[in-house]
């Protein structure tokens, strides 16, 4: 990271030389930190966050669920399969290259190569470069979800990213969990440019004098982010005065940074959903969906909001959360521990058995505390858990090995539509089209998947509301997993930093455009 810092040093001088009398510095506390500076390395929030401020979109989502224009200052469908977007002219990476279509087409074909973002967009889409400001996302089929996938494209400098590094590697490559050129340095088109990163330690960022929007609100010139794991550490830090803005707020917490003078609570509703996976190849009773039944019915997820969660949640019953096409009212949360012992001896299973448990401990609100009382329950229908806890820095890889019988996985979906949550978490695992990447139960229905591929290309909204609602009862008979709840959102903020006009329910705050005043 240091000749990231040393290359960029002129210009983060020409970014406090550029500095307004009215900028203002933000030191920020999060759970964690990104694992790398490669925007296509891992699907999260973190990377998103990062992406948004160091890199920029296409477009973007904007607070009214529509779409803003970023690099593309337009767009327009020439056909049922071609959606044509024009880029902003003079567009400067941080590098000093300016922004082409080329990148655009590079980044594409790079975003696709990685096995957690290419189902971002149906196999077989391909940028077709127009000329340098012009370019067409051309899809197979119709696809009516196009700008949703398109704010995941966040052009990468190309030529930045060209030749060889140090150790004879192409300077491009996308390396999961790996030491690599993209994954220690960065040059992208966003407000900020990161000049110092250790990892776990702070995150520094400076704001890029160059910016392309001038018409940004946002006076923030400079960023310190403190990944700090301990949610009471965390709230104590804003309380102090030691850092201006936090996430998560533990629902523990909010009492408290309401009634503080100097803070305020943000919150919003949210869109994430807390999952369990069953394993059904690493455990043969799994297999049989009585078992899975009776495991769902056996976790109360109302108790969980209600004790664990404080009420800041809502008890799910399935994935998509009000609002979303493949949403149904009927489809409730079903804890009846009569009804799990039953199913349990129905199966064969009366005596229960033994099972593994991984989950995170510092990347959901509570997860560790979820997760001990889930095991809990389960014991009442004699199912034993050997439950393990880690920090989210050792648990996706284990999570990507499929470690453990019982798997903790929340999800938002990417496209901000249900089909998202199947597409990615029990959908038929294929490696070649990312669908079922971070399914860690190996569930696999091809009648569920085929309908949602129909709803891929489904136009009409009223048929495809019907379509993916038709997705998600078969996924809830079916118990392919276990909902708990869907996860809302708080910010702790001090006074003066306008949070509630930059956070949003996607949850990666837009920081360029934050406005703080003087303390």
């Amino acid at each position: 990271m240091k000749k990231l810092v040393k290359s960029l040093a002129g210009i983060a001088l020409a970014t406090s030389l550029a500095l307004s009398v009215n900028a203002a510095s933000l030191k920020i506390a999060y759970d964690s930190d990104p694992v790398s500076l490669d925007p296509h390395e891992q699907l999260s929030g973190g990377t998103l966050q990062m992406s948004h401020m160091t890199f920029d979109p296409v477009v973007r989502w904007g607070k009214d669920h529509g779409f803003e224009a970023r690099l593309a200052e337009k767009w327009e469908r020439i056909d049922d399969n071609t959606m044509r977007f024009h880029l902003r002219k003079g567009v400067k990476f941080h590098s000093g290259n300016i922004l082409t279509a080329n990148d655009v087409k590079w980044t594409f074909e790079r975003l696709v190569s990685s096995p957690d973002f290419k189902a971002v967009f149906p196999a077989g889409t391909e940028v077709k470069v127009v000329n340098d400001q012009t370019f067409d996302l051309v899809t197979k089929a119709p696809y009516p979800l196009i700008l949703n996938s398109a704010t995941y494209i966040f052009p990468m400098d190309s030529k930045f990213y060209s030749g060889e590094d140090d150790k004879g590697r192409d300077k491009g490559l996308l390396k999961k969990h790996g030491d690599s050129f993209a994954s220690r340095n960065q040059s992208g088109t966003g407000p900020y440019i990161i000049t110092e990163r250790q990892q776990g330690v702070k995150v520094q960022f400076e704001r890029f004098a160059d910016y392309w929007d001038k018409k940004s609100p946002g006076n923030v010139d400079e960023i310190t982010l403190t990944p700090i794991k301990e949610n009471a550490t965390r709230v104590a830090a804003l309380l102090s005065g030691g850092v201006d803005f936090i996430f998560p707020v533990p629902p523990n917490d909010h009492d408290r940074i309401e009634r503080n003078s100097d803070t305020d609570l943000v919150t919003l509703t949210g869109t994430r959903v807390i999952t369990l996976q069953l394993n059904q190849e690493r455990v043969e009773a799994f297999k049989d969906k009585r078992v899975r039944q009776a495991i769902v019915h056996a976790i109360n997820n109302e108790a969980i909001v209600k004790k664990i969660m404080k009420g800041f949640a809502t008890a799910a019953g399935q994935q998509g959360p009000k609002g979303y096409a493949g949403f149904s009212e009927d489809l409730t949360p079903r804890y009846d521990l009569k009804k799990a012992k039953q199913l349990m001896k129905a199966a064969g299973f009366e005596k229960g058995f033994t099972i593994s448990m991984m989950a995170p401990n510092n990347r959901y609100i509570n997860d560790a505390k979820i997760a001990q009382a889930v095991a809990g329950m389960l014991r009442k229908i004699n199912v034993t858990v050997d439950l393990k806890t880690m920090p989210k820095a050792q648990y996706w890889p284990s999570f990507d090995e499929r470690a453990a019988d019982i798997m903790m996985i929340g999800w938002h979906a990417d496209t901000e539509d249900s089909a998202n949550f199947t597409e990615y978490l029990t959908a038929c695992a294929d490696a070649d089209s990312g669908w079922g990447q971070y399914n860690s139960g190996n569930y696999c229905n091809t009648a569920i998947d085929g309908l949602v591929k129909a709803a891929g290309k489904e136009t009409d909204p009223a048929k495809r509301t019907e379509m993916l609602q038709q997705v998600e009862r078969e996924l809830y008979e079916d118990a392919a997993y276990v909902p708990l709840h869907w996860q809302n959102l708080a910010w702790g903020a001090r006074k003066g930093v306008q949070a509630e006009d930059v956070v949003n329910v996607m949850n990666f705050p837009y920081l360029g455009d934050l406005v703080v005043s003087e303390k």
